[in-house]
């Protein structure tokens, strides 16, 4: 990150609070250069935090930054910075099963260039979306987490039913090849049990609440290689006990037999590795997010191609 990309997020910080808080861009740029530098917070993450900071300073809720109908209206693949104010219109391509009380519906949006993930809030009081129909949405804010960018739905939010349908561009991918890497945060993980939050905790803690207890999940972080480039892929709980066989309860006995979380990523690596995996799903920033996963060959010695892997 350079000190011109961090002037930039600084500077649209500043212009969200300059009526309500006496702070210069310097300020801002300050605090998230101390979180990016100084802590190793990634940006997006920095940003998040010190909008945070100036909410609670200026009493406001999140969603009184909207720009009230002055957005740019932008397609799927042009979303790519979070606490952006955008109108899109888009396709609801799937709905998912709410993890938390706090969210009203999930699932995905697409357009022409692509899709991306949506989150509408409980407390935003807003009509249901059904799938396949076609809606502009005003005043929707970007979100990012783990490389992945996504759109949230707030009580600001206008929808409008459109009558044309719409063509969405590369929903679904598919890719071959040896997973030759299970990477650091995959196995019996546990996340932010905050209202609207999922981040992995790191040593029990959350990156914006701080110290908290945590819910158990499961995921794998994999890379496939197949030979030409490496596709990083992200199995969720439910791809994961697909996959492995062991299921979340089971995962959490096995830790505590052995008094370490971390047993339960050995497993998947000893279980894993080398073979070789036919992937399909959605991909989200530079992740492929397995939706069907189907094993194909006789496992190969993965230590070649992890060897470059690792190099890229």
């Amino acid at each position: 990150m350079t000190e011109t990309d961090l002037r930039t997020h600084a500077e649209a910080i500043h212009d969200q609070f300059a009526d309500r808080l006496d702070i210069t861009v310097e300020d801002v740029e300050d605090r998230l250069e101390t979180l990016v530098s100084e802590y190793k917070v990634p940006v997006s993450e920095a940003r998040r935090s010190v909008t945070n900071t100036y909410l609670d300073q200026a009493g406001m809720e999140r969603e009184e930054l909207a720009t009230g109908g002055g957005n740019e209206t932008v397609q799927v693949a042009d979303v790519d910075a979070p606490e952006e104010w955008i109108d899109l219109t888009a396709k609801v391509v799937e709905l998912w099963e709410p993890r938390s009380d706090a969210v009203a519906q999930v699932g995905l949006l697409g357009d022409e260039t692509g899709t991306i993930k949506f989150t509408k809030w409980a407390k935003s009081d807003l009509p249901a979306l059904e799938a396949d129909q076609v809606y502009h949405l005003r005043n929707v804010v970007t979100d990012e987490y783990q490389g992945r960018f996504s759109v949230k739905l707030n009580r600001t939010t206008q929808i409008e039913e459109r009558e044309a349908d719409l063509e969405v561009g590369d929903q679904d991918v598919t890719v071959e090849g040896a997973l030759v890497d299970i990477q650091s945060g995959s196995g019996l993980i546990k996340r932010c049990p905050e209202e609207g939050c999922t981040r992995v905790l790191q040593n029990g803690r959350c990156s914006e609440h701080g110290e908290v207890e945590g819910e158990f999940d499961l995921r794998i972080k994999g890379v496939l290689d197949d030979g030409e480039e490496v596709t990083e892929v992200i199995f969720d709980q439910a791809a994961t006990e697909a996959l492995t066989g062991t299921e979340l309860e089971e995962a959490k006995e096995m830790a505590m037999d052995a008094l370490d979380t971390g047993i339960v990523a050995d497993e998947m690596r000893d279980q894993l590795l080398g073979r070789y995996y036919r992937v399909t799903g959605p991909t989200m920033g530079r992740y492929l997010l397995a939706n069907e996963t189907e094993q194909l060959h006789e496992p190969v010695d993965p230590e070649p191609t992890l060897i470059r892997a690792r190099s890229i």
